[in-house]
C-alpha cells in the first residue's frame, strides 16, 4: 500500500471508528511513518536501530545476505508488512528449509492479526497506528513473503488485468519493464517490477518486488502465476481486499476505543461503512496512481477538517531536543514498533522457524 491508504484512507477510518481529528491525525501519521522509519533515519535522531519498521533502497543496496543480514530484513518485513498468514501451515512434499519460508507467506484475518491488534489495545495512538499498517498490509500484500526467496515470491511474467464493462469481464495483458525511475503507464499496462534475480535470497525477491507495484494499487484486479503455488493462477481482487482492509481498520479502532468487546476476525464495520460505500467505493476503484486527493477530500468532509499533509520530520526536532525522549510522540512510536517486532519475532521463532532470529527486547515504560 500507499500513502493514499496508509495516511490518508486510515484518518478516514479512525473518524469513522469514533476518533477526533486530532487523534485520528496521530494514528494515521504513525500507520505512514511505518514506511519512513528506517535506520537511516533512527540514526539521524540518535534513536534504536532496532525500533526501524522499513528499510531504504539504498539500505538495501547495502544489506548483508547472510543468515545475520537476511534475519534482520525478515524480522523488519514480515513484522510490519507481510504478517503471516499461517505459521504452522502445512504443504505435502517440501523440505523444511522450502516450509520455513512458505510459512511466513502473508494474508488477512490471521491469528497474528488478531494478537496485533490486541497488543495494541490500552496502548497509545501510536501503537494504533502500527497495528493498522500492519492489518491493511495483510490484504494488499497477501500471497508474499516479508523475506527473500526466489522459490516463494517470484512469479512468471503471465500478468493479466480482469477488467469488467458492462458485466462482462475480460483480460489485459500486464507488461513489465525494469526502470525504477519511471512511473508506472497504466492506461498502456506497463508496470516496472525487480529484477531476475537467480539467487533463492537474492534481495529483488523480497516480497512483491517481481510483482512491482500491482498490489499497491486498489483499483487493480490481476490473475498471475506465483512461485510457491506450483504456478497455478491466482486471482488478486485488489478492489475487494481494500474495502474489507478498510472496514477492518474501522472495527479494529473501535475495539481499540472499547466499542467493541473482542477483535474477532473476518468482521469489517459494513454497518457503518453503508452510508459512505459508494463512495469509499469510487476512490478505491479510480485508475490513478496514487488516490490521496481523494481520499483527503472524503477525510475532509468526514470531520469538518481536512487531513495535514504528512510531513516525515514534524516530530524529530521534539525528540532530538528533549532527554525524556520516551515522553515524545516518535518515543511513543519507537517503544510501539519496538514491542510489536518483538512480538511477531516472538510468534515466528516458537513456531520453530529460524529466519527471524532472536529479538532483542528493549525495556520500556507502559505505552
Amino acid at each position: 500500500m500507499q500513502e493514499d491508504f496508509h495516511y490518508y484512507a486510515t484518518y478516514c477510518a479512525a473518524i469513522l471508528a469514533g476518533y477526533s481529528h486530532e487523534e485520528s491525525m496521530d494514528i494515521s501519521y504513525s500507520s505512514q511513518f511505518v514506511d519512513r522509519c528506517s535506520k537511516t533515519l533512527l540514526l539521524r535522531i540518535n534513536a534504536p536501530l532496532n525500533a526501524a519498521t522499513t528499510q531504504l533502497q539504498l539500505e538495501m543496496m547495502d544489506a548483508r545476505t547472510d543468515i545475520v543480514g537476511l534475519q534482520d530484513i525478515t524480522r523488519i518485513w514480515a513484522s510490519f508488512h507481510f504478517l503471516p498468514k499461517d505459521l504452522y501451515a502445512v504443504k505435502q512434499g517440501h523440505p523444511k528449509i522450502y516450509m520455513n519460508k512458505y510459512r511466513l507467506i502473508c494474508g488477512p484475518d490471521s491469528d497474528l492479526v488478531k494478537s496485533t491488534v490486541e497488543n495494541a489495545k490500552g496502548k497509545t495512538l501510536q501503537a494504533a497506528g502500527i497495528a493498522m499498517h500492519v492489518l491493511a498490509d495483510t490484504w494488499a500484500h497477501s500471497n508474499f513473503a516479508g523475506t527473500p526467496s526466489l522459490v516463494i515470491n517470484n512469479t512468471t511474467d503471465d500478468f493479466a488485468e480482469i477488467v469488467s464493462k458492462d458485466g462482462t469481464e475480460s483480460e489485459r495483458k500486464i507488461k513489465f519493464r525494469h526502470s525504477p525511475g519511471t512511473p508506472d503507464d497504466i492506461e498502456n499496462n506497463i508496470y516496472t517490477n525487480s529484477l531476475y534475480q537467480g539467487s533463492e535470497n537474492a534481495i529483488m525477491n523480497l516480497g512483491h518486488g517481481r510483482a512491482g507495484h500491482l498490489p499497491d494499487y486498489s483499483f487493480v484486479k490481476f490473475k498471475y502465476l506465483p512461485a510457491w503455488n506450483e504456478y497455478r493462477y491466482l486471482i488478486k481482487d485488489n478492489p475487494s481486499d481494500y474495502m474489507k482492509a478498510f472496514g477492518q481498520m474501522i472495527y479494529a479502532m473501535k475495539y481499540l476505543r472499547g466499542e467493541e468487546a473482542e477483535f474477532e476476525t473476518g468482521r469489517y464495520a459494513d454497518d457503518v461503512i453503508a452510508p459512505y460505500k459508494e463512495r469509499i467505493d469510487a476512490i478505491i476503484r479510480k485508475r490513478q496512481l496514487i488516490a490521496s486527493d481523494d481520499w483527503r477530500d472524503f477525510g475532509g468532509e468526514l470531520s469538518g477538517t481536512a487531513p495535514e499533509e504528512f510531513d516525515e520530520t514534524r516530530y524529530q526536532g521534539e525528540y532530538c531536543s528533549t532527554s525524556d525522549k520516551e515522553a515524545t510522540f516518535l518515543g511513543h512510536f519507537i517503544n510501539a514498533a519496538i514491542m510489536h517486532k518483538g512480538m511477531v519475532c516472538d510468534h515466528i521463532y516458537n513456531s520453530g522457524n529460524p529466519l527471524a532470529g532472536f529479538v532483542w527486547k528493549r525495556i520500556v515504560k507502559k505505552i
